[in-house]
């Protein structure tokens, strides 16, 4: 089982402070990853520890969580939900950290849909950097549509994202290879370039334009193949974390995967995601975690509708739910996956949280709502009159 203790309280983050005396940061090889830890933090409540590579586990004692749901490639709605959620300043020409000792949650399904995906990534990515050094953190679950694209299925690939992918190459060249830089930035100039890219001869995605559509294909797929670079930065990422008692997933957890082993079905999909695995030729898709209507990241198990339901099913998922936490020792679960159209809501008995709302311009472009959670008390927030304007908060005991 491998264990990796991170302090995330002290990390180095371009254009803040320097780094707290005793910061250590270390390249995971492959990826351009990296770990932190640090001998001194004084954060209230103590130092944020994460166990897991990718993170599994995390402690963050005292720490306000905010659970996001799918993005879907909408840089404008992720903008509008973070705003609202109190973690990124509301100028959109300045992506700034303003959540303090928060820790947030993305729960998967950042492709497809739309066309900004890169740059949420950028965004997700730089936002965490500057929340490290504020004794904050933010996490990112991949979902069915990560697994997707590494699969090299690009059926639900906006083709603006297919532009997005060429731009981000060419933008990438002009760093000389260095993934980090080129990528952390990325978010800040992504908008001009797009702008940019549109004057130019062939800059729309015609149907007819297929010496276009094959270079988009080839720059995405060279992105994320397993062992591409995005998907290295995606294999960072777990499909399961559990933070303080409450688990993080994109579709759901179901006793089979908790008796497989959390830290294992995290590492069996970011091995697959890398392309590597000691002492074989190549990682097999992980099927428990990417595959079937029961798997970690595609199953609505939880997430359907009451009213595609029967009453047995109800109770039955209640039951299951109540069967997983206990295994975990959790006290919630928070999903993504399934659009809820009537807004983020709990399910099975309270045991369950549903946060996808369709957000997205390429799902239902209906206004965010995020989850808040603090001292275990669960309550969401939402904005019936427009982006960044008055909120209402809805409590759930």
């Amino acid at each position: 089982m491998a264990v990796l203790a991170l302090m995330l309280l002290a990390a180095t983050t371009p254009g803040f402070s320097a780094p707290v005396s005793g910061t250590r940061q270390h390249r995971v090889a492959g990826c351009g990853r990296f770990s932190f830890s640090s001998s001194s933090c004084h954060a209230a409540g103590g130092p944020i520890i994460v166990a897991g590579d990718p993170p599994t586990f995390v402690s963050a004692p005292g720490r306000r969580i905010v659970a996001v749901g799918d993005l879907h490639g909408d840089l404008y709605q992720t903008r509008a939900a973070l705003v609202m959620a109190g973690v990124l300043s509301p100028e959109s020409d300045c992506h700034l950290w303003t959540g303090g000792q928060t820790v947030l949650v993305q729960v998967g399904d950042i492709l497809d849909r739309g066309e900004d995906e890169i740059a949420i990534l950028s965004l997700l990515s730089s936002l965490n950097m500057q929340a490290k050094s504020q004794g904050g953190a933010v996490f990112q679950v991949n979902g069915n549509h990560e697994t997707m694209n590494v699969e090299g299925d690009f059926r639900y690939v906006d083709p603006g994202s297919f532009d997005e992918c060429m731009r981000y190459l060419e933008y990438l060249d002009g760093f000389d290879g260095n993934w980090d830089d080129a990528f952390l930035n990325w978010v800040n100039v992504s908008e001009r370039w797009k702008e940019e890219y549109r004057v130019l001869p062939n800059g729309d995605w015609l149907p007819l334009n297929f010496v276009k559509k094959q270079k988009g294909f080839a720059a995405r797929a060279s992105l994320l193949k397993q062992g591409g670079p995005l998907a290295c930065e995606l294999a960072r990422h777990p499909v399961v974390l559990v933070v303080n008692d409450w688990i993080f997933c994109h579709g759901g957890l179901l006793p089979h995967h908790v008796e497989y082993g959390l830290e294992r079905i995290n590492k069996d999909v970011s091995n697959w995601m890398q392309g590597s695995t000691e002492g074989s030729d190549g990682p097999d898709l992980p099927f428990i975690a990417t595959r079937g209507y029961d798997s970690v990241v595609w199953t609505r198990f939880y997430s359907q509708d009451s009213v595609e339901r029967t009453l047995r099913a109800w109770n039955l998922s209640s039951l299951v739910a109540e069967q997983t936490l206990k295994s975990v020792g959790a006290k919630g679960m928070v999903v993504g996956h399934t659009p809820q159209t009537r807004g983020v809501n709990c399910k099975c008995d309270g045991k369950v949280w549903c946060v996808d709302v369709g957000m997205s311009y390429g799902v239902l472009h209906s206004r965010p709502e995020v989850l808040e959670i603090i001292n275990d008390r669960a309550r969401v927030i939402k904005d019936r009159r427009g982006p960044y304007d008055e909120m209402e908060v809805l409590d759930y005991l």
